[in-house]
């Protein structure tokens, strides 16, 4: 057979010398559809749901010492290609492989982290939860309402409501 020692590979590896393969060189692992997995992230916060157990929600999960504001994780309109976060979460510095929705694994490092970075004390003062499409200037819905004074959609909903009633 042809196809004895595999297809759907790198066919050359590297050179002669150095006599071992680079980091830079294609080869299966752990960057494919099941198995992500990424190293040194660093957590910044580890967040509670908004929807509790009883179905109620509580928007308040994204509240910092030097930020009183009452909001939420999930920023207005919502995350792009995502929606609204309800669940618990995890607020990483940087970025993860993948798209949104797919699984990823976060493992602990098998080396203690000894660099001045990675054992510096976190202290959140401010989460942006303004909108991410376009040019968001709000972090909440009642700062843009009370910015923005009432509105014509408000007025149609309001004569809606009492021609309901």
């Amino acid at each position: 057979r042809k196809t004895h020692k595999g297809r759907r590979k790198v066919a050359c590896i590297g050179s002669w010398h150095p006599a071992r393969i680079g980091w830079s060189v294609a080869r299966a692992g752990q960057k494919g559809y099941f198995h992500r997995t990424e190293l040194n992230k660093k957590i910044y916060r580890i967040g509670d749901a908004a929807k509790k157990l009883d179905g109620s929600f509580e928007h308040s999960n994204a509240c910092c010492e030097s930020d009183g504001t009452q909001k939420s994780i999930t920023p207005m309109g919502g995350f792009p290609h995502y929606g609204i976060v309800n669940e618990d979460y995890i607020m990483i510095k940087g970025c993860c492989v993948g798209v949104k929705k797919r699984v990823l694994t976060l493992r602990k490092s098998l080396l203690n982290q000894t660099s001045r970075n990675a054992l510096e004390e976190i202290n959140l003062k401010f989460i942006d939860t303004s909108s991410k499409f376009g040019h968001g200037r709000f972090q909440t819905a009642d700062e843009k309402s009370k910015y923005m004074g009432l509105l014509k959609k408000d007025l149609t909903k309001e004569a809606a409501a009492a021609a309901s009633k």
